[in-house]
């Protein structure tokens, strides 16, 4: 996730950690990728009322280090423009205020546990990063492809099932995303989404970044949802994705490819959920953060709701800024989108983007809750 800025590790404190034997990096294809990086300039945008500069990558790496909010739209220029509010208003379905399906809801999420977020979120945090440019973000994400996969076939759904890489022209780690059909030929999505990359500030390419909490905490949590769907006798009337986006950290990259396309195909979204770390609570009083800014104020009425009825925490808004997650790419598509985030206080986490962002941060019963409110979001959002 993309923090303001607050605070200032002194690179000693973070030298890079060994990588897992499993997946080490290819050093010669990133030190080839970092002399690419080198001569290119991006279209950086570092606020909704700043104009987009082009900058260098050392430009964008001390934004990186500065904890900036940034979204890079060398490939997106015009994701505001054209059909966006046309695409928004053709979903004719009405945003529930509050949950009505807790009959389905319930028995679904009473089947909740950590297994399948501990086992998964161990080989994530064994790659030596998970940066959307280097060798092992590239193998991450072919794990994680595989392992989505893995979920679907020990499944016991009966639903229609496509999971499929959304392959990236300009980098090599694959966003994924996992269709499940809706009924009656409804394209109205709803969409649940965790971003895979994560990144060491100091060092993007080369540097350990098991990325722990930012973002393995989301990737894993919806994972579990989506188990928890599958395992479950409910049949969606709207179709559901879960998606896990490449390339967060460099500024959005992947959330926003995939809804510029979806613009593109004229495709409706009724919402979208974004979990960006979930598992790193106020110690002193656990809550939910609701993010109100660059996100629609009906799915957060929703969101504070599912909070209430489906956890025991309370949910408390609070304001995320420019750009800090991919929620921002559908909320700058026109599409409703909405994020509730593992505290109301962004700054909780000081470790992320470094290598202490690891195992030892998380709390995965705080991480369940959010599994839970993903599985509230999917039922109410696509059956209604």
């Amino acid at each position: 996730m993309l923090a303001p800025l607050f605070f200032l590790v002194l690179p000693v404190l973070l030298s890079a950690l060994p990588a897992s034997p499993r997946f080490t990096p290819n050093a010669a294809a990133d030190a080839l990728t970092l002399k690419q990086m080198a001569t290119e300039k991006r279209l950086i945008k570092v606020g909704e009322n700043t104009p987009a500069q082009w900058m260098t990558d050392a430009q964008i790496g001390e934004l990186t280090r500065q904890k900036a909010h940034f979204m890079d739209i060398t490939f997106t220029p015009n994701l505001e423009a054209g059909e966006a509010f046309t695409v928004k208003d053709s979903f004719d379905g009405a945003i529930p205020t509050a949950p009505t399906q807790q009959a389905i809801v319930n028995p679904i999420i009473a089947k909740a546990n950590t297994d399948l977020m501990k086992s998964t979120l161990e080989t994530l945090s064994g790659f030596n990063n998970r940066y959307y440019k280097s060798s092992t973000g590239e193998q991450s994400s072919n794990w994680l492809f595989g392992k989505v996969q893995e979920v679907v076939a020990q499944s016991k759904t009966k639903l229609t099932v496509t999971v499929t890489q959304f392959k990236h022209t300009s980098w090599n780690q694959s966003s994924i995303i996992a269709h499940i059909d809706g009924q009656n030929g409804n394209q109205e999505t709803v969409i649940v989404g965790a971003h895979q990359d994560s990144i060491n500030m100091f060092d993007r390419m080369a540097g350990r970044a098991p990325g722990s909490d930012d973002d393995g905490s989301g990737s894993v949590t919806i994972l579990e949802a989506f188990r928890l769907l599958l395992n479950s006798d409910y049949v969606p009337l709207r179709p559901v994705e879960f998606q896990w986006y490449s390339g967060e950290e460099a500024g959005l990259l992947g959330s926003q490819a995939i809804a510029q396309q979806y613009k593109k195909d004229g495709r409706t979204v009724a919402g979208m959920l974004q979990l960006d770390m979930t598992m790193y609570p106020t110690k002193s009083n656990p809550d939910v953060g609701i993010v109100t800014d660059y996100t629609d104020s009906s799915l957060n009425t929703l969101t504070r709701s599912l909070v209430t009825a489906y956890t025991t925490l309370k949910p408390k808004d609070f304001k995320c800024g420019y750009g800090c997650s991919d929620h921002a790419s559908w909320n700058r598509a026109g599409y409703p989108s909405t994020i509730p985030f593992e505290s109301s206080n962004m700054h909780e986490n000081s470790k992320i983007h470094t290598p202490n962002d690891d195992l030892t941060t998380v709390n995965y019963d705080h991480g369940l809750h959010f599994a839970k409110i993903a599985v509230g979001f999917v039922v109410e959002m696509s059956h209604s």
